[in-house]
């Protein structure tokens, strides 16, 4: 069994000063109405040239003065420095090895630490054959620090760094990952946890359970070539001007340009196996697109997986995060029940449970008090007939073999039935705008898109500061979508939890509440990369 770095299971005390080491010298530098059906503005943008996409002048761009004094307005706090490198590496999954992107030669990455109030400045170099960026998801930050390509910042390109500063107000379990193609499909993923200097919450230990669905480097497959296969080679919503690597093309001339200008990865040369049959009761049918030959936790396949360790009694918080591309995990601790405290982020009421479901990009902080043995930490592939595991070890020899854990069909907490905590319930308010986003598309054209439109960099949905925005998501296809809003924490119905990646089943619509107070340009979008690099993204943008 492969046993976790210490950064992976720190005490209370080591908490609060753990974190990527800081780097020194010279890569450091400081950076210094609605419109339309369902609202939607449809301004054109003249082109990609500069630090992004030209802005319209009534709309409001991440480079604007109204960004940088609401970042005035938060305040400058302690900077806390920090270095990631993206790179192309060989990585050990336990099963076995293989060669794929990753950052600092690890996956998941090492965990970022920042205290809440504090000003976090991050250089992110990329040593990728691909330019790449760096997205803060779930973070509430300075729209031109966001990472989305071509509309927030320029593409980070092979063999350069950009340096990343933005203050951090609220605390909580977030996660980085690239906005370029279909990166996130391989190792780019770290855990981001901002830290609460009056932390509520008594605990002995902490252990981060990242999930994760792994195809890169097996049996010459990429997420690339998966892509292509599903959506017969269309463009892609954020392709990239550079080959993956290992890659051939497998026909003459160039590939087809991608949606923000570059060229997508050349065809496949080996087959990727779309899944077929994946079905799931919790998920209202179809449960995803791709057959993934491993799943792990925290990197590791379930035949070597990650150990632990924790004595009987402590109280153990633990981080979970759906860093996968295309599955949702349902996830147990054998013989204990879990009490859930906070969701993407944010602290709920206290809730008990046998089992969670996790969407893509979805997070869940749960408190557990560790009994005498050896258990296991499963992680069911919601539909697709797989798992995976991780290991608490208290006492005794442990085993390598787990009966799969009752807790998995025990009672089981979805997140419309949790309540917000009352410090982050929003203020009961009248909504100032509606915006109704319907979500279509097919599996068998895989033409994913927003009120039947595909991703268009020049497409606005309105809004303005000061609002209450009521977003309703209308889910039109016969397939669950995780839906995530950039740069804002929105309040689920009859006080629900406050979240920023919330499922939806098919055929199904749900209603959520925002308010306007961070202007910028914002991306809405699917978190199945394969659903958003099809089509299935759009823009909220703010009215000056």
């Amino acid at each position: 069994m492969h046993e976790p770095s210490r950064l992976h299971e720190p005490s209370r005390r080591a908490v609060l000063g753990a974190g990527v080491a800081a780097a020194g010298g010279g890569l450091l530098g400081a950076c210094s109405s609605p419109g339309g059906e369902n609202g939607m503005d449809d301004s054109g943008l003249g082109g990609h040239a500069g630090p992004a996409a030209a802005t319209p002048s009534e709309y409001i761009s991440p480079h604007g003065t109204e960004v940088q004094d609401r970042e005035r307005r938060r305040g400058p706090g302690p900077v806390r420095r920090l270095q990631l490198t993206a790179t192309a590496t060989t990585l050990d999954l336990g099963a076995r090895k293989v060669k794929s992107w990753a950052y600092e030669d690890q996956v998941p990455g090492q965990a970022l630490r920042v205290t809440a109030g504090e000003t976090l400045a991050l250089t992110l170099v990329n040593q990728l054959p691909q330019p790449t960026t760096l997205h803060w998801h779930g973070v509430r930050l300075r729209n031109d620090m966001d990472g989305v390509p071509g509309i927030t910042q320029p593409p980070i390109k092979t063999g350069t760094a950009f340096d990343y500063r933005f203050t951090v107000l609220h605390p909580g379990t977030y996660w980085v990952h690239p906005h370029s193609s279909v990166q996130l499909d391989r190792g780019l993923y770290a855990p981001l946890i901002v830290e609460d200097p009056r932390e509520p919450l008594a605990y002995d230990k902490e252990w981060i359970v990242v999930l994760d669905d792994w195809l890169d480097g097996v049996g010459g497959r990429t997420p690339d070539k998966v892509l292509r296969q599903l959506n017969g080679g269309r463009p892609m919503a954020h392709g990239t001007d550079a080959m993956t690597h290992g890659a051939t093309t497998g026909a003459s001339g160039p590939p087809p340009m991608s949606r923000h200008g570059g060229r997508p990865t050349p065809s496949p040369t080996a087959p990727s196996r779309p899944l077929t049959g994946a079905t799931s009761e919790l998920l209202g049918g179809e449960a995803g697109h791709v057959a993934y030959p491993y799943y792990l936790i925290n990197g590791r396949t379930p035949d070597s997986p990650q150990v632990f360790r924790a004595k009987r009694g402590d109280r153990i918080r633990i981080r979970i995060i759906n860093a996968g591309s295309d599955t949702a995990f349902r996830v147990a601790l054998g013989g204990h029940k879990m009490t859930v405290t906070h969701t993407d982020g944010y602290p709920v009421r206290p809730t008990t449970t046998d089992a969670l479901l996790l969407g893509m990009g979805e997070r869940y902080d749960v408190l557990v008090t560790a009994k005498s043995g050896v258990f296991p930490f499963a992680a069911l592939a919601e539909g697709k007939r797989r798992s995976t595991l991780a290991v608490l070890h208290t006492s005794g020899q442990g085993a390598r073999k787990f009966k799969r854990p009752k807790e998995l069909n025990g009672k089981l907490v979805q997140a419309g039935r949790l309540k917000a905590a009352e410090s982050v319930r929003l203020e009961p308010r009248l909504p100032d705008r509606t915006l109704r986003l319907r979500l279509t598309g097919s599996m068998r054209k895989f033409d994913w898109a927003i009120n039947g439109r595909p991703y268009d960099p020049t497409q606005r949905y309105p809004v303005r500061e000061g609002e209450r925005v009521r977003l309703t998501f209308i889910n039109g296809t016969d397939m669950w979508h995780p839906m995530h809003v950039h740069g804002h924490t929105y309040a689920l119905p009859d006080g629900g939890p406050r979240k920023d990646t919330v499922i939806l089943l098919p055929h199904r619509k749900v209603t959520l509440d925002f308010d306007a107070d961070n202007p910028g340009l914002w991306m809405v979008h699917c978190h199945n990369v394969y659903h958003s690099e099809s089509g299935m993204m759009t823009i909220l943008g703010y009215q000056k």
